[in-house]
């Protein structure tokens, strides 16, 4: 069963699906900068453009591009900032 997100104004938007590893969405930010928190452990993807993430407990930005990931874990808030459309995957891990 696919579900739909719109976060930010629209300017954030994804699918939800299943996958063997779990519960996933495939989406696309728009150029903007985001804040978010998650409530599981978070595996996110670059699929297209590039993304600059200031994850928890870092003091710096990271930019990760097409095919790079990152992890968040649970119950933390990260930040990014996008320049041109960026789509993401994210897998949502327990």
């Amino acid at each position: 069963m696919l579900s739909t997100n719109e976060y930010f104004d629209g300017k954030v938007k994804s699918i939800g699906f299943e996958t063997k590893e779990g519960k996933a969405t495939i989406g696309v930010m728009a150029p903007g900068e985001y804040a978010f928190g998650t409530s599981t452990v978070e595996l996110m993807t670059v699929i297209s453009g590039e993304m600059t993430v200031l994850l928890p407990e870092e003091k710096e930005w990271k930019t990760y591009k097409e095919g790079e990931s990152f992890r968040v874990e649970k119950d933390k808030k990260f930040a990014v900032k996008t320049e041109i459309d960026t789509a993401y995957k994210c897998l949502y891990l327990d």
